[in-house]
């Protein structure tokens, strides 16, 4: 059971991103978001994947992580490369 609640918590923080990874796509631009913000994030789940990885049982916030940063290169490729109207 809280193997379950483990993967459930991750898959729904895991997704938290996907509103503003997908606004970026949808407006090809990310103006709203501080760099600050931005970095933090980053660099937030770049050091919690490298804590995380070598333990064992973790797979659910492995993916957690992994699916976050895939979502934010999204937000900070929109944020370098913004699409102007």
């Amino acid at each position: 059971m809280l193997e379950i609640v483990g993967w459930l918590g991750s898959f729904l923080f895991a997704f938290c991103g996907v509103p503003q990874a997908w606004h970026s796509w949808k407006n090809k631009n990310s103006d709203g978001l501080s760099w600050s913000f931005l970095l933090m994030w980053f660099f937030g789940e770049v050091f919690t994947i490298i804590y995380v990885f070598p333990k064992s049982d973790v797979l659910p916030l492995l993916a957690n992580y992994t699916f976050n940063l895939m979502l934010l290169l999204v937000i900070i490729y929109y944020r370098i490369w913004p699409k102007r109207s």
